[in-house]
């Protein structure tokens, strides 16, 4: 339920944070606190979460407490630029599932209803693929609960239903009016380990942090020698 997307492809009349959040099904305390949390999000992704996932810190980063994250890549539909959202993912099937927890004013899910070819990154593999918005009531029922097991604790703390104890018709009824998006593969993508990736800055980070360790240590020792 996150965007990093620039201003200037929001939709006429959503420039403020007022609107976030609006037919949704959350409780009142939550909803009333969306547009802070819609900030504080955007804030992270862009400085944290987008480039840690970049560079392949997302099997780190991911795991069933906290949540998995993947990049989903749209182009911005009047920048034209891509934009890179993180995102809670699930695998269902042969497809990658992930849901617009701010509601149909998600910037990436505009860009989706704009041009539905996509790219995403997950800790593990990158493709192409096209994005489409599920509308099957049965599908709905179907994915919502692994894909709220995949988010972590957020998903619960947040009001969008207990996977582990709400029934599917439960989860649905809390998440009414999040669009859930489904994307099917249709090529490969450079991931963060590929040729143009960023991977490459952790392990020579890390080389350099323990060479340095190496080198001080070694000084000491001739000093005290």
């Amino acid at each position: 339920m996150s965007t990093a997307e620039a201003a200037h492809d929001q939709p006429e009349g959503d420039r403020g944070t007022d609107a976030w959040g609006e037919g949704l099904a959350y409780p009142e305390w939550i909803a009333k606190l969306l547009p802070a949390v819609h900030d504080g999000f955007t804030a992270v992704n862009k400085y944290v979460s987008v480039p840690a996932l970049k560079m392949g810190l997302g099997r780190y980063m991911s795991n069933p407490a906290t949540g998995y994250l993947m990049i989903l890549r749209t182009r911005g539909r009047k920048s034209g630029e891509m934009r890179d959202a993180p995102l809670g993912y699930t695998i269902v099937g042969e497809h990658v599932y992930c849901v617009a927890g701010f509601g149909r004013r998600t910037h990436w899910f505009q860009n989706v209803l704009a041009d539905s070819h996509v790219e995403v990154i997950l800790p593990s593999r990158a493709f192409s693929g096209v994005a489409e918005e599920v509308t099957d009531a049965d599908e709905r029922r179907r994915v919502l609960a692994p894909l709220l097991r995949s988010m972590g604790a957020i998903a619960g703390m947040i009001g969008m239903g207990n996977p582990w104890r709400d029934s599917p018709d439960e989860i649905a009824r809390k998440c009414e009016g999040m669009p859930l998006v489904r994307v099917r593969a249709t090529g490969i993508a450079a991931g963060p380990e590929d040729p143009g990736g960023r991977y490459w800055v952790i392990p020579i980070a890390a080389s350099a942090v323990i060479g340095l360790w190496w080198l001080g240590r070694r000084s000491r020792k001739d000093k005290d020698a």
